[in-house]
């Protein structure tokens, strides 16, 4: 019963898929559009200049106390 149960379940997941769109928003149905379009929405987003005051952080020490003896 408990694999009938989980089977039926699994066979009811439905897989939520958001079309992929252009800047005027209209969908994109073409799959190698929809790769040229992720590539921008990145290249836009991720590719950015370093910042003017980038922030003062310490490095962290190599040398920490963790005993990695046995456990007795």
């Amino acid at each position: 019963q408990l694999y009938g149960t989980t089977k039926k379940l699994a066979e009811k997941h439905i897989k939520l898929e958001r079309p992929v769109k252009d800047k005027e928003g209209k969908p994109i149905t073409e799959i190698q559009q929809q790769r040229n379009k992720w590539v921008e929405y990145f290249e836009e987003h991720l590719n950015r200049p370093a910042p003017m005051n980038p922030p003062d952080i310490e490095a962290a020490h190599t040398d920490l106390p963790i005993d990695v003896n046995p456990p007795t």
